[in-house]
């Protein structure tokens, strides 16, 4: 599962009920050595070590694993949630992000950036998009689980934002 930072991916995680292990790779990315390559000075964040991760997850079957950075790893299924760059920017600030940050992120979703990448890198076919915006938590994880399930049909393309820009 991936999305623009802000689109509600952990939030979702906290109201699955998959069987699936869960791995938030921010967490690993943050706590466990060797998968980060440094700072991202401009952002102020760690700069993912992608190689690691992948051989990391490598071999690594019937889970599902959380990030912006998801959808660059092998999956049967790329869940991506979407969000108005509005409620990013609302979301972000709550969670102590400063304004160049949120725009940031809301004009990367607004443009599709994850969302492209998803569909570069698995096909149209493979990639399911859950809009967040004013959904509650539980609402959404059903969606989700219908992907998991594969009672859902893929929805690549299907939310756009780039009124707001």
């Amino acid at each position: 599962m991936t999305g623009t930072p802000g689109t509600g991916k952990t939030t979702a995680v906290e109201h699955l009920d998959t069987g699936l292990d869960t791995l938030h790779l921010n967490d690993v990315i943050k706590n466990e050595d060797g998968f980060s390559t440094g700072i991202d000075e401009d952002r102020g964040s760690l700069v993912a070590d992608l190689d690691r991760l992948s051989e990391w997850l490598d071999g690594r079957d019937d889970v599902l694993f959380e990030s912006h950075l998801a959808h660059h790893f092998d999956a049967d299924r790329v869940i991506v949630l979407r969000a108005h760059p509005e409620t990013i920017v609302e979301r972000l600030r709550e969670r102590g992000d400063d304004d160049s940050k949120a725009y940031e992120n809301a004009e990367s979703e607004a443009l599709d950036v994850i969302l492209g990448e998803a569909v570069e890198e698995h096909g149209m076919e493979s990639v399911y998009e859950i809009e967040t915006t004013d959904r509650d938590p539980d609402e959404v994880a059903r969606e989700i689980q219908a992907v998991v399930d594969g009672e859902r049909e893929p929805s690549a393309g299907s939310v756009s934002y780039i009124d707001w820009l």
